[in-house]
């Protein structure tokens, strides 16, 4: 690709029902970036009332998720009995682990009015030694995440280490996860030591070893090499990465594991009731027949 580029990633759509979903990994092109194995971008979304979000109680196991927002909320709940509302710049961490249940919806107050959603949901595959952890959840507001600043360049340490300064929540890999605004004319510079690294565009667009790359696109950076983002005009970008884990995983549906027979069971303990429910909640999405 070049230099310093290994690799961009276009985004596959989705309409899931009043509101698009970029689903970026895994990729046919690529599986994992770091522990990166799942990458949604969605939204930006306005909802009229009474309209919303409504992911049902499913499972997961073997992976944490993190959801991010970038505007509106989201009310999540697990079969741990956590119920958290989650609003821009926190971060929900939920560590499925040997298997968890949760859901994620529109809140009562924010269906009830016009409301707009713009969020992204990652997943992060586990290391073999903590795939059958067990499950838990944290809530983390953005005023406990770290900000850096960097020639006017304003970055949020969502998790991991990166640029001196540590997340504090807890992580399972060496990784980073940043959420970064490059003002106009400004740019930002990622270490090669940082392990498997890419560039994630959320809106506007930014230029990387004289290449140009615009809002929805995965710019995945060649190892060893440090990595110049420059923005000619302001941009918000996602940067993330770290050590890539040891063997390949499997992902089917919600579940991610380095043994495809731990994903068969899965399966079966989904079909057959055996995860543990969400407390207060009856709905649940079956397991998906392919």
């Amino acid at each position: 690709m070049s230099a310093k580029i290994e690799l961009v990633i276009q985004p596959q759509n989705h309409d899931l029902g009043g509101f698009e979903v970029r689903r970026v990994l895994p990729s046919g092109r690529r599986a994992m970036v770091g522990p990166f194995i799942f990458f949604d971008h969605l939204g930006p979304a306005v909802f009229d009332p009474g309209k919303g979000v409504d992911v049902r109680p499913h499972p997961h196991i073997g992976l944490a998720t993190v959801t991010y927002l970038f505007e509106g909320e989201l009310l999540h709940r697990d079969s741990l009995g956590f119920v958290q509302t989650i609003r821009p710049g926190d971060v929900n961490w939920m560590t499925a682990g040997s298997g968890i249940t949760h859901s994620e919806r529109t809140g009562p107050e924010e269906r009830a009015k016009l409301a707009r959603l713009h969020a992204l949901q990652i997943w992060i595959a586990l290391p073999k030694a903590a795939e059958e952890t067990e499950p838990s959840f944290h809530h983390h507001p953005a005023s406990a995440l770290p900000l850096i600043e960097q020639d006017g360049v304003q970055m949020r340490l969502i998790a991991g280490a990166a640029f001196g300064q540590r997340s504090p929540v807890k992580t399972f890999s060496a990784m980073f996860y940043l959420d970064v605004q490059v003002p106009a004319g400004r740019s930002v510079a990622l270490s090669a030591d940082l392990g498997e690294r890419a560039v994630y565009v959320v809106d506007g667009a930014v230029e990387i070893d004289n290449q140009h790359f615009e809002t929805g696109k995965m710019i995945v950076l060649q190892p060893g090499v440090e990595g110049k983002i420059y923005a000619a005009k302001a941009a918000r970008i996602m940067l993330l990465g770290g050590e890539s884990l040891e063997g390949q995983r499997h992902i089917w549906w919600n579940f991610v594991s380095s043994s495809k027979e731990r994903i068969e069971q899965a399966k079966a303990d989904w079909s057959a009731g055996r995860f543990a429910p969400v407390p207060g909640e009856t709905e649940f999405i079956p397991l998906p027949e392919q």
